[in-house]
């Protein structure tokens, strides 16, 4: 690991004044302190955002939920009020990592993480995402990787948090010295064909200042799982969330958002309509779960992602319905 300049900054002006080449943010620093350790980045200045106390907490009001992008995710899945009212949300928080990590890592920094993926984590690949001429996943070791819109990269998304963020159609302010940008969580994530060697849209002089979820409507009930291959802490195989606005036992609305299985969170049009309109029941879910993983294209080692993705499909949907 190479010498580097460690700064806190108090306010957001502060720390906007400390972006640019060669300098990194730091809230709970997880990601970055693996990225330093493995070679993939090399600050020569990092700003310490943890200490700006405007970035930390949770709100609830009648316009909807705000949190800090500085609050741990052990606060978010603790959160009662949240948990009441966006259960998916609290459940992705309290399914990401360890308890230990859950008090250091951030809703931020869960957000804003890096690709797992190991051929990106080795120093020794040039992949695409590194500003190589290919993906080596695509026909190496796959077991782990996408089984959607991987033509180019087979990267999955690495965030719990951002599955049922999207599942609520969350806004992110990206503020700069020039004012916020408010950017809809559905489009803030870069897909390998628009980009392969970033995941966000977030710029180099901004910080993600706030994560805004609208308040759901009435009879919204939502639930997330993410199958692991082990009990304790590990990555999702898959992962799902579900948000279902239910009136007379009908669905008016449905939102049904898949984790670790695309370089994106990947909203599944198909299942959502196949909800609309309709009583949840078993075959409902059956159905729906089966409309989302039809146009699934797995690689040589991951075939086995599809069924585990549709059966827990089926099974957060039912668990969200009731």
């Amino acid at each position: 690991m190479d010498r580097f300049e460690y700064v806190s900054a108090t306010t957001v002006a502060e720390a906007l004044a400390q972006l640019g080449e060669g300098r990194q943010v730091k809230a709970g620093g997880i990601d970055l302190l693996d990225r330093m350790k493995e070679g993939l980045s090399s600050p020569k200045r990092i700003v310490n955002i943890r200490t700006i106390s405007e970035l930390d907490g949770v709100e609830i009001d009648a316009s909807g939920l705000t949190i800090g992008p500085t609050t741990t995710l052990a606060t978010v899945a603790a959160h009662e009020p949240l948990r009441d009212s966006y259960r998916a949300i609290a459940d992705a928080a309290r399914a990401a990592a360890t308890p230990q990590i859950r008090n250091v890592a951030t809703a931020g920094g869960n957000l804003l993480q890096r690709p797992r993926c190991w051929y990106f984590r080795e120093r020794d690949f040039d992949c695409l995402r590194k500003g190589g001429q290919g993906c080596f996943a695509q026909d190496g070791a796959n077991r782990y990787h996408a089984i959607f819109g991987n033509d180019l990269c087979a990267m999955v998304h690495p965030s719990d948090l951002a599955v049922p963020l999207t599942a609520f159609d969350a806004v992110l302010d990206l503020t700069s010295a020039k004012g916020t940008r408010k950017v809809p969580i559905s489009t803030f994530y870069v897909g390998p064909e628009t980009d392969p060697t970033r995941e966000t849209d977030l710029h180099r002089d901004e910080l993600l200042t706030a994560i805004r979820v609208p308040a759901p409507p009435p009879g919204t009930r939502s639930a997330y799982f993410k199958q692991k291959e082990k009990e304790s802490a590990d990555w999702p195989l898959a992962g799902v969330a579900v948000a279902l606005q239910i009136s007379s036992g009908v669905v008016q609305r449905a939102s049904v958002v898949l984790g670790a299985v695309a370089a994106t969170p990947w909203r599944s049009k198909p299942a959502e309509a196949a909800l609309t309109g309709r009583a949840i029941d078993e075959a409902a879910a059956r159905r729906a779960a089966a409309a989302a993983v039809a146009d699934a294209k797995p690689l040589a080692w991951n075939g086995y992602k599809v069924a585990v993705l549709e059966t827990i499909i089926r099974r957060t949907i039912l668990e969200a319905a009731s």
